[in-house]
Formats: C-alpha cells, structure tokens, sequence
C-alpha cells in the first residue's frame, strides 16, 4: 500500500512537473513569436466614428495603419473623418449598418478597392440597452443579437477569404465584462455579448490553422463617453443616473485610451482573450471560482437598481438630471466631448 502511494505521488509528481515544463514552453515561443506590426496594414473598425473605435482609430493611425471606420450616423462618421485625417494618416469613411449583410459586403468590397485586402478586422459596433427585464421587449434583443452576433459574423464572413488565402490576418471581437457576468439591467447587452464570446472563440479554435488569430477582448466599463447614446428603459432617468456615475468613477471605469491600448497590444501579441481592467478580471475569476456567491452579490445589486417596467426607451441626452450634469459625471463628459459622442451638426 505504501508503495503504491509512493507511486501515485511521484506520478502527480512528474505530471505536475510536466505541466509546468509545458506552461513555461508556451510562454517562452510567445516571447519568441514576432510581434505583428500595425504599419502599413489596412484596419477595419466598425462603429470606429465614435467612442472606443475611434480611440482604437487614432492610435492605429499613429502607427501607420491605414483605417477603415463605418457607422450608422452619417454625421458623426463624417465628424470622425475630418478628425482623423487632420492628425494625419490614410483614412477611409463608409455608411454601413452592420446588421445589414448587403451593406457589410459593400463596405468591405470599398475598402478592398481603396486598399486592397483587409489585415485587421476590429468588430466594435455595440448598442447598450438599460433597463429591468420587465421593460425589455423581444425587439430589444434581437437588435442587440443582430449587432452584437450577426454584424460580428457577416464581417468575418466578407474578410475570411482573402485572410485565408495569404495565410495571415487578425480579428478583434469587442464583447464585455457582460459576454462574462451578466449585469442586471442589461440582460439583452450580456445575452448578446455572451453570444459574441462563444462565437469568438470558435473562430479562433478552427480559423488559427489558416494563420488567422482572433482575440476576444473583455472591457469593463470605460470613459468613452458613450452613455450620452446608450438607451435606457423604467425609470430612465434613474437609469441613466446610476449607468452614467458608474462610467465616470475612477476604480469601476477605465480610460478609453488605456483599454484601446491595451485590446490593441493584444491583438499585436495574438492573445486568445484580453480581459481589459480589474473589474473584469475580478468578476470573471468570482463566476468561474464562486458562482453562487457571485449570484447573490448580483442579486443583492439588482435590489437597489429602479424598477419601474416602462417600454418607452429614451437616449441618455434625453435623460439628464442634475446629478448627472454634477462633478459625479465630469470625466465622462469629457470624454465624450473627445470622442465625438455629442450630437454636433455639421451644417
């Protein structure tokens, strides 16, 4: 019997060893593996006019990237245009609503007559919807499905091809802390970045053998400025209120310009997933280690959240109160103010 103990520990013994022989291999050929460089490659940002696309935007710019945005509004794609060819740097503007296929194959088919191929495909275009359950319609998720699922996929689909046939390419899929923890008030947002997450990683499992990496990036909340165009549902002032406070709190949020650093150097290195700030770290370590434990801290947070179960659905502009015009938001409107989320005529 002693000798069969013996046995088993040396045998977990050598697997452990092994293990970590094995872990140590994998870090040394990251080290080891050229990094991918930006320059001279053509970028493609959905939702790139506003917010995080465009902080992604202007770094790839100064790196000498050639970028790709689309958008929905052609105003602000048209703001983010003159700004960024300003500081320099090839630029390419196109209308495009990623839920639309036609309009997908169209974009992409622009850019590869501008530039030719696309190198690095960045799929940031999201909607936010806030609000408790009981305000949220079917509408509701199938237009955050549709923006957060299918867009993602019908621009895989449009730039796969020629990825494959050069053997190289890299594909950045923006989810969020809600595609790990769903969020209470925001269950068509988590339900839909879930889905980005699963399909995410099964295009890295079955597109690396082709030389392609794709990245599944995790923000937490950042200061992109975007609750001014998120949409809200109840008691939307409320909403709005806590959703905007929490955007602009040092601790909970990130800055735009670390979290677009940071998914970028990922996308560079060919990271499986980048989970961007603590909060996300932490939250995606407590529901893998302590699921019920995270359930009830959610829980307790889902009590102290309005409940009011209007449909109605109002912009965060249409939102405002003197709590979130006060000092609790200023970083967040500054950022906005520099990442184009204020609606500013052009005429």
């Amino acid at each position: 019997m002693a000798e069969r103990r013996h046995t088993e520990r040396k045998g977990l013994s050598l697997g452990t060893l092994a293990a970590g022989m094995g872990a140590a291999a994998v870090g040394v050929r990251r080290m080891l593996r050229p990094r991918f460089s930006f320059k001279d490659r053509t970028v493609v940002i959905t939702g790139g006019s506003r917010g995080l696309g465009l902080v992604m935007a202007r770094l790839l710019l100064q790196e000498g990237a050639r970028v790709a945005i689309c958008g929905r509004d052609g105003e602000s794609l048209e703001r983010a245009r003159v700004e960024l060819e300003r500081g320099g740097g090839e630029v390419l503007a196109h209308r495009c609503d990623v839920r639309d296929q036609v309009q997908v194959e169209a974009m992409v088919g622009a850019v590869h007559a501008h530039w030719g191929a696309v190198d690095v495909l960045i799929n940031n275009a999201g909607i936010i919807m806030v609000g408790p359950l009981e305000s949220m319609t079917l509408e509701d998720f199938e237009e955050a499905i549709d923006v957060h699922l299918w867009g993602p996929l019908y621009t895989t689909l449009a730039v796969v091809p020629e990825m494959k046939r050069r053997g190289e390419g890299r594909i950045v899929n923006i989810s969020s802390i809600g595609g790990k923890v769903s969020v209470p008030h925001l269950v068509p947002y988590s339900a839909s970045k879930f889905a980005l997450v699963g399909l995410s990683d099964g295009l890295r499992t079955e597109l690396a053998q082709d030389g392609i990496r794709v990245t599944t990036a995790c923000p937490g909340l950042m200061r992109t400025g975007s609750p001014r165009n998120a949409f809200f549902k109840g008691n939307h002032e409320k909403e709005y209120a806590w959703f905007h406070v929490s955007d602009s709190t040092m601790g909970l949020s990130m800055s735009a310009e670390r979290a677009a650093g940071k998914i970028l150097d990922a996308c560079r290195r060919g990271d499986a997933e980048a989970l961007v700030g603590l909060p996300t770290k932490l939250a995606t370590a407590g529901r893998a280690l302590a699921p019920n434990l995270t359930a009830l801290l959610l829980e307790s947070f889902n009590r102290l959240l309005p409940q009011d179960s209007d449909t109605d659905r109002h912009k965060g502009s249409e939102s405002e109160t003197p709590i979130t015009r006060s000092w609790l938001t200023e970083m967040s409107r500054r950022a906005a103010e520099r990442n184009n989320e204020n609606e500013v005529s052009l005429h």
